[in-house]
């Protein structure tokens, strides 16, 4: 039952992701303020090449500012960001006296209290974009006039085996995410790419509600949207809309970043999806146990085949059309691979990231 369940479940999603056309951008005059903000911690590294990809963004200048808040930084983050004053980079740096759970949440707050733009967009400080990502992003809005959007993002440059699963596993991510738009039932997104207009933030009185997470500034608040405004949030389908950032170098940073997003969970309010969460992980636990009982029992070593194989099916025919989408349909080489290894790291984060802390960013918390 579990087995046919999570096959259905992944057809769905494919064919929310289906609902979704590809987005074609219309001949409007560009007339929105957006104002773009980054919440920045020890990103020393990469931020400048972030910073250089929204300025360099094919967009009227004069309509879009770019607002970074630098999270007690302990490297030469706060002073890049700072070089880019002359070009109309605004920088804030947070100066609680007191500690936080949710720092990121303060500080987009913060950003969007001096922020001048009808739209706000976040995305993160180790990510690229190509030139027509703002432009792009901002037609849809014109056009449907959405509360939220969510947009793509996608894994690349690649360095190892285990960088190009997470690839491939984070498509899957992404999908549910659109998928969940498309079926009009709104799940989850990422804050590395989201639009949502300033005064649905503030009369939704911003993050209160959920800002006692360290995480959840993105999917928690897509929640307060959808409850607030039905029908409002829409996923802009198109590859300028991409934005683009890379996989955790490491099994422990894997698990850490795994363990933040799995522990935004537990503020669902939504029953139903409380209920899909537990059976997949459910479906996942009675996999494993079949397995292990299977070297005792050889028939039920039958039934694990079968149940591996219409995962294997299922998660093939979902993620055919994402992979065309990102334009990696060689990633569906490792599936096979990935369909094993996603069992026993999908047991270990529902359970791991619902009843521990998680290091996020040098700091601990939960």
């Amino acid at each position: 039952m579990l087995t046919f369940l999570y096959a259905f479940l992944v057809l769905f999603l494919r064919s929310g992701w289906l609902k979704i056309l590809p987005f074609q951008k219309a001949n409007i005059s560009p007339a929105t303020k957006v104002s773009i903000l980054i919440a920045a911690r020890n990103e020393e590294d990469k931020i400048h090449l972030t910073i250089e990809d929204i300025i360099a963004q094919n967009y009227p200048k004069e309509l879009f500012e770019l607002i970074i808040v630098d999270d007690h930084s302990t490297d030469s983050t706060s002073q890049i960001i700072a070089s880019y004053a002359p070009q109309g980079v605004k920088l804030i740096k947070l100066n609680e006296k007191e500690p936080l759970n949710s720092y990121k949440k303060k500080a987009i707050a913060e950003a969007i209290q001096i922020s001048t733009g009808e739209l706000i967009i976040t995305t993160d400080a180790d990510c690229r974009m190509g030139k027509n990502w703002l432009s792009t992003i901002v037609n849809y809005y014109d056009q449907n006039n959405y509360n939220l959007i969510s947009s793509p993002v996608i894994y690349f440059e690649e360095r190892s085996l285990f960088e190009r699963l997470q690839t491939l596993e984070f498509l899957y991510l992404i999908g549910l995410g659109a998928a969940g738009i498309g079926n009009k039932v709104p799940s989850t997104c990422n804050g590395a790419n989201l639009a949502y207009k300033k005064e649905v933030f503030i009369k939704l009185d911003g993050f209160k509600g959920i800002d006692d997470l360290a995480s959840g500034d993105d999917e928690l608040f897509l929640h307060k949207v959808a409850l607030a405004y039905p029908g409002s949030i829409g996923f802009c389908k198109a590859e300028d809309a991409i934005v683009y950032t890379h996989g955790k170098a490491t099994v422990e940073e894997f698990i850490q970043q795994r363990k933040r997003w799995a522990s935004k969970s537990v503020k669902y309010k939504d029953k139903k999806m409380m209920f899909l969460a537990i059976a997949i992980w459910l479906f996942n636990v009675s996999l494993a146990t079949n397995l292990i009982l299977g070297l005792f029992f050889p028939d039920l070593l039958k039934l694990v085949f079968i149940q591996f194989v219409i995962k294997f099916i299922a998660e093939l025919f979902y993620l055919e059309p994402l992979t065309t989408f990102a334009k990696r349909k060689s990633l569906l080489y490792y599936l096979t691979f990935l369909t094993f290894l996603h069992v026993a790291y999908f047991i270990y984060i529902g359970l791991a990231g619902n009843s521990g802390k998680y290091h996020w960013k040098g700091r601990m918390v939960k």
